[in-house]
């Protein structure tokens, strides 16, 4: 199958720059699947090999910055090019300056770019990422097409106080604004809790085509899964690159990722992620 816009021009390579786990569906062992099930030519770039998820505590993380020098020369000399990238968790800060310029150039070919910073959840960073990672972070949201933060990170990326009681929808605007102002790019925050939709969580967007925003509620399933936003993401990004809205495309990733969490909430591991493989029939 052939991934095709709604103007008829196809989008179908792909490239994934993000972590491989040696345990856990998560970040390209997450996203691996849904992708390749929905039609795209994929590469991968692994940012980092990862023991296991950080969610157990203990891990080891190998920074592959070298290799992903090397591959992108490489690359280069071979003429291989992409319709979009996307871009996840990143090992250090040389490697962050380094995608910022590979994507920059991309960007100017006509690739689009798809940020999620992956910096942290609930109010903090992740285990094993530094503050340093939020400015770093921050220079690939001027080269980004879409960008997609958690909440968390949202706050983290534009300075903003961190609320877990809620925030107005006035105020999440203003998070999106601040977020889009540095690329022009369109945005997808997830998991904002908003007082305006009686406390449940919300994913707000901004769509810089239609220069439209909208604020999509949801109920939440309090279980915590590693990998959903890597699911959330791969459905989001397939789905706009086949020419849906941005509106349309992260509904579908919100209804589909709550009935893979609501289906797996009594699984007694559930730091290894969500067996996607056995949901692509769904997607």
């Amino acid at each position: 199958m052939t991934v095709t816009e709604k103007n008829g021009t196809d989008r179908n390579k792909l490239l994934l720059v993000n972590d491989l786990a040696g345990y856990g569906k998560v970040a390209l062992s997450a996203m691996l699947p849904i992708l390749s099930h929905m039609g795209f030519e994929l590469f991968t770039l692994p940012t980092a090999l990862v023991s296991n998820t950080l969610d157990y505590g203990k891990f080891e993380i190998l920074d592959t910055k070298d290799y992903i020098r090397e591959t992108l020369r490489i690359w280069q000399e071979l003429g291989f090019s992409f319709d979009a990238v996307a871009t996840g968790f990143l090992a250090s800060d040389e490697e962050a300056e380094l995608l910022a310029v590979f994507c920059a150039a991309e960007r100017k070919r006509g690739t689009l770019i798809f940020v999620d910073p992956v910096l942290g959840d609930d109010g903090s960073l992740y285990h094993g990422i530094g503050e340093a990672a939020v400015e770093n972070r921050k220079k690939l949201l001027t080269v980004a097409d879409i960008v997609k933060p958690n909440y968390t990170e949202a706050c983290l990326l534009t300075g903003s106080a961190y609320d877990e009681t809620g925030i107005s929808r006035a105020d999440g605007e203003t998070l999106l604004r601040k977020l889009c102002a540095a690329g022009k790019s369109s945005v997808v925050i997830t998991s904002v809790p908003v007082r305006e939709a009686d406390g449940k969580k919300c994913c707000l967007g901004y769509d810089r085509e239609s220069g439209q925003s909208f604020c999509l509620p949801y109920e939440e399933i309090k279980v915590r899964f590693p990998g959903t936003g890597d699911i959330f993401s791969s459905i989001l990004l397939g789905d706009l690159l086949r020419g849906e809205s941005l509106e349309r495309a992260t509904a579908r990733a919100m209804r589909l990722v709550r009935a893979m969490i609501a289906a797996n909430a009594d699984r007694a591991d559930k730091y290894r992620g969500i067996p996607v493989e056995c949901y692509l029939g769904e997607i």
